[in-house]
């Protein structure tokens, strides 16, 4: 059976309605899910926040982050103001720097990386969006530069002669700007002269002693044997790692010998210690004479140099078993470059604090052995204080050790037998004698 012709277009225009019901239902749908992408956006795009400046040392790594909502079909760029040199188009990098690359995240976060930071890139940055007019914001980017030493500028080693002046100088670059400060290595303070006004500079001058200077320059003036050693040159900037130099002030001056006892006594038989202190620079050539022959370790010598200082050695001979012919004079030389210098040490015998032998006593004598004591143990004994030589020793500074007195013999008392005693038992005896010849004669007779 036939529909009637009047119902059919009837449904078509029902079907047709449908069909853009449907499509605008999608349309919608669209637009709900992808607003910024279809037509351009409902908003036309924006900057969600400004770029941050970056500053970084040099060889690190920086990044830029440009945020943009309702960026649609719209593209985001970045430029190098200071050389409009375009580095990338969206995802795409147009510069041929291999180092600078792009990322982004959701169309909202838009970055520019540039790896291992060089001088040259520093500058402007700017993030741009392709709308009519453009839009855009920069960031800065600074490049800091930790401190290096220019070594054309800067100062090595110094030899100087002791009374010189010395002019020591560092210079370093980096961004900021370095400062510059000056220190002993060993610790000490920094000495520092000044002439006063109108005074010339081997005249009196004003001397202050300061454990860190600041400056590129550092004068030394007068220069002493005490000031010799390591300086360090420190530079920093706030930009890790700070650096610092060696710079090494040798002073050099002919030898000088201390001697801290001029005048030494000692038993025979027992070892002595004679001593000199030398300061020299450079180094000197030390050594013991006696009756001008060298005298070098043995048996009987031991000769050590012990190093106190960079300048200063301490010399050690050391006599065993003390004998008559090592008693007399000792020198102590010192030579180097500069010139050379000698001191004596006279040795003599006293006598020693042994103990005496005792011969066989009669039983009557009923002690202990007679000992003898050295002077210093009878002052001990008595509580008075030790005597001390006032010999002046070649060179002020060192005091003067005592010298030995010679020994006093100390016993106790001991019974006394009188002459008119032995007297009595003599004649005695001879009493005896005669009666005993009296008796052998009656004997005879009869």
């Amino acid at each position: 059976m036939r529909k009637p012709s009047n119902v059919s277009p009837w449904i078509d225009d029902c079907d047709k309605m449908m069909d853009r019901q449907k499509a605008l239902l999608m349309v919608l749908i669209a637009l709900l899910i992808y607003p910024n992408d279809i037509f351009g956006g409902a908003f036309p795009p924006e900057f969600a926040d400004t770029i941050q400046n970056v500053t970084v040392s040099l060889g690190r790594d920086a990044t830029f982050t440009c945020l943009v909502n309702h960026l649609g079909g719209y593209r985001v760029g970045w430029l190098k103001v200071d050389t409009k040199a375009i580095q990338a188009i969206h995802d795409h990098v147009i510069t041929h720097n291999n180092r600078v690359s792009v990322s982004h995240s959701d169309h909202t976060t838009w970055n520019l990386h540039i790896k291992n930071v060089q001088k040259e890139d520093e500058g402007l940055y700017m993030c741009q969006i392709n709308t009519d007019p453009m839009k855009s914001q920069t960031g800065m980017l600074s490049v800091v530069v930790p401190p290096d030493f220019i070594p054309e500028e800067t100062s090595s080693d110094v030899m100087i002669r002791e009374g010189g002046q010395v002019k020591l100088t560092c210079r370093a670059r980096g961004v900021p700007t370095p400062s510059i400060s000056w220190r002993r290595e060993d610790g000490k303070n920094i000495i520092i002269r000044k002439p006063f006004a109108g005074s010339a500079l081997n005249q009196k001058s004003h001397v202050t002693s300061v454990n860190e200077y600041h400056g590129e320059e550092l004068k030394l003036t007068k220069i002493s044997r005490n000031e010799m050693g390591v300086y360090l040159c420190i530079a920093i900037n706030g930009v890790p790692p700070a650096v610092s130099k060696r710079i090494s002030i040798n002073v050099h001056f002919s030898p000088v010998i201390h001697v801290p006892n001029q005048l030494v006594g000692a038993p025979l038989g027992t070892d002595v210690v004679l001593e000199c202190f030398v300061e020299a620079s450079p180094k000197s050539i030390n050594y013991w004479v006696k009756d001008n022959a060298m005298i070098i370790s043995s048996q009987q010598h031991d000769v050590q140099m012990i190093e106190k200082s960079k300048f200063e050695v301490r010399m050690v001979l050391t006599i065993r078993n003390l004998q008559k012919d090592n008693v007399g004079t000792y020198k102590c030389v010192a030579k180097n470059s500069l010139g050379d210098v000698e001191s004596s040490i006279r040795l003599y015998e006293i006598s020693g604090p042994t103990k005496t032998q005792t011969v066989a006593r009669p039983s009557f004598y009923d002690e202990e052995d007679e000992t003898v004591y050295g002077s210093a143990e009878i002052e001990k004994m008595e509580n008075k204080p030790l005597s001390v030589d006032n010999t002046i020793s070649g060179h002020v500074g060192y005091p003067s050790v005592a010298t030995p007195v010679p020994t006093v013999r100390i016993g106790k008392k001991r019974p006394t037998i009188s002459a008119n005693s032995n007297a009595n038992h003599r004649r005695r005896a001879s009493d005896l004698l005669i009666i005993l010849m009296l008796i052998i004669a009656c004997e005879r007779c009869q």
